[in-house]
């Protein structure tokens, strides 16, 4: 899959990485523009591995949850990104080090 670059993008693909939700992503340099390739994972039976993403922040809603807060995706099977004042990080990340932050999105 390509997209359009950003940095934000280049930050939650690199959680999902890590997450084990994507192979892996590459950031494809036009004269123009820049794209991020993103290589897909799937499970032994020829399915996503990614069965949902839920955007949880919106620009006329934004989310913000507090340290005490984070919510648990599927009871630790999904994670959340978040961003905060540490730059975006997952919700495993941000409960070890006890921050909140915007709620940007859930993937199972």
């Amino acid at each position: 899959v390509d997209v359009p670059s950003s940095n934000l993008k280049k930050r939650i693909l690199f959680i999902l990485k890590e997450e084990h939700y994507i192979t892996d992503f590459i950031v494809i340099n036009h004269p123009l523009k820049k794209d991020l390739r993103i290589f897909l994972k799937y499970d032994r039976d020829g399915g996503p591995v990614i069965r949902n993403i839920t955007r949880e922040s919106k620009p006329g809603r934004r989310v913000y949850v507090g340290a005490n807060e984070i919510p648990r995706i599927l009871d630790g099977l999904g994670v959340a990104i978040l961003t905060t004042s540490k730059g975006v990080i997952s919700n495993k990340v941000a409960k070890k080090l006890k921050i909140g932050g915007e709620l940007l999105c859930s993937v199972w």
